[in-house]
């Protein structure tokens, strides 16, 4: 059993308190403990600043995509090692480590393209063109975007130990702010190795990577105006992040990323002979198992056409009876246990709360296994589609309900807001009308809209899969909160200000270069 350390105002350190246990989801062995106790963050947060925060912002655009590629290139080395540790300490399959370890690589590399694209010789951007803004030609504006002097602060969920932490610092550092990365306790074995080889790569100057392993302790305490905030987990912890003083009386900028029940809708017109119900299928049996259903981008509730629930209900419940579950060492294994026993129980307690309106198609609360926390695939069928709590409440687990609609847009896009805002919401039709409909009806209600048809069934690449050109985030229950989107994701890290003076120094200076 090792304990893990922090990497702290340039020093790898270890917390004075007992720690918290990492376990072996198949065996409950002990693997790790982490512990944040003693530490002193306000150093830490300080070092960052004043280190890190100069040394990146004397670096150009293309110098910190460099950094970010050689970064990639560092952790793809150690690929092997890392999925053998995601199998050992989040019980993922060999499949599901790969696909949080090359998602964490490929955001990096993406981030390391986009910078081809902004200013050579600059570290700050212009934003719009320049702005007449007298009578007089030679009084002019311009917005630039500049980095901010603080530190990026990531708080990251246990469920993607490597991609989750990877796609905040890639933004942040091309931004030219500092990081220190807070990963989930349960899986962060993972998320230390991997900053293990950051420092040990020395691609980052002294100061501008930080990391810290249990608890937050009094991290917040410390930070500042220039700060920022991310945040992914629970809305209970993003609502108590929202009400302390960093953000009420400080001002610093907090990102949040909370729970979504994330909804698909089958169109009235997709048929069990289209290519679009198979891809229908496929997706969904795929977004309920992958990482055991433990993702924020997992779809929850199922909108079928009134008139097609137990056709569909009978083919959804053959393609997960098609999933292997078991020990995730296995190759033939898809899907492995939940993280660990309170992630079981969790999954438990929804299933309760959803057991008053719905019935049980497959799966429950039963598992043929006698060891490990395994939760089998359960698809549940609502009894009508205005059942509140599947609306309410958020199973984390391979679970998600089947909800009848009357297959209009309207009622498709009533009950999808229902759930107060989400993530991602799915769609599949050929039916362009309807399509294009539903999806402006369900925009104002998530922050991504999957359409899926006949048309693209072979080149669609799933609703979960976060890409690092498009935004990820969503409204209300979702957290309001925005991540990635190519460029977009640098925002959060810079502030916008507007300059006003004489034309020839604001042309020669700040506004943005010519197009090449």
């Amino acid at each position: 059993m090792s304990q893990l350390q922090s990497y702290l105002s340039g020093t790898w350190v270890s917390g004075t308190g007992p720690g918290t246990a990492l376990v072996n989801p198949m065996t409950d062995d002990t693997l790790a403990t982490a512990d944040s106790e003693g530490l002193d963050l306000g150093a830490a947060l300080e070092h960052a600043r004043t280190k890190g925060g100069s040394a990146l912002r004397s670096m150009t655009f293309a110098e910190r995509g460099a950094a970010l590629k050689a970064l990639s290139g560092a952790i793809h080395e150690h690929r092997e090692a890392l999925i053998d540790i995601g199998i050992a300490n989040a019980g993922n399959t060999r499949g599901d480590a790969k696909f949080d370890i090359d998602g964490a690589t490929g955001t990096l590399a993406a981030y390391a393209h986009f910078a081809k694209s902004l200013p050579e010789g600059r570290g700050f951007l212009s934003d719009g063109d320049t702005i007449q803004l007298s009578r007089s030609p030679h009084f002019q504006g311009q917005h630039v975007c500049v980095p901010r002097h603080g530190v990026a602060v990531h708080i990251n969920a246990f469920n993607f130990p490597a991609w989750g932490m990877m796609e905040k610092a890639a933004c942040a550092l091309l931004a030219g702010m500092p990081i220190l990365e807070k990963p989930g306790t349960p899986t962060a074995m993972m998320a230390e190795r991997i900053a293990h080889i950051i420092v040990e790569s020395g691609i980052l100057p002294e100061g501008s990577f930080s990391f810290l392993v249990g608890g937050p302790a009094d991290l917040l305490d410390h930070v500042s105006a220039q700060d920022c905030v991310a945040f992914t987990g629970s809305s209970g912890t993003a609502k108590l992040l929202r009400a302390h003083h960093a953000f009420v009386e400080r001002g610093a900028r907090l990102n949040a990323e909370a729970d979504s029940l994330n909804a698909a809708v089958l169109g009235p017109d997709v048929n069990d002979d289209c290519d679009a119900f198979d891809m229908f299928l496929r997706e969904m049996s795929r977004e309920m198992t992958q990482k055991a259903g433990q993702k924020c981008t997992a779809v929850r509730r199922i909108l079928v056409p009134e008139g097609k629930l137990e056709e569909v209900g009978e083919a959804l419940v053959d393609a997960l009876a098609r999933v292997r579950v078991g020990d995730p060492a296995e190759s033939e294994t898809r899907m492995g246990p939940l993280t660990n026993a309170a992630q079981l129980k969790s999954v438990r307690e929804g299933l309760e709360k959803l057991q008053p309106v719905t019935k049980v198609l497959c799966g429950g609360d039963t598992s043929p296994f006698d060891r490990g926390p395994f939760q089998m695939p359960t698809l549940l069928q609502a009894e009508t589609g205005e059942a509140a709590p599947v609306h309410a409440d958020e199973v984390f687990g391979p679970v998600a309900t089947l909800v009848p609609y009357d297959g209009s847009v309207n009622h498709a896009a009533q009950l999808v807001s229902s759930g107060g805002g989400g993530l991602l919401a799915t769609l599949y039709s050929d039916d362009r009308k309807f399509s294009t409909e539903l999806a402006l009806a369900l925009a104002p209600w998530s922050g991504r809209v999957y359409m899926g048809s006949s048309k693209v069934a072979e080149h669609g690449m799933g609703p979960g899969l976060v890409l690092p050109s498009m935004t990820h985030g969503g409204p209300g229950r979702a957290g309001g909160g925005e991540e990635l989107g190519g460029v977009r994701g640098l925002q959060f890290y810079m502030q916008r200000t507007a300059l006003q003076g004489f034309r020839t120094l604001i042309n020669t200076a700040f506004a943005a270069p010519p197009a090449p």
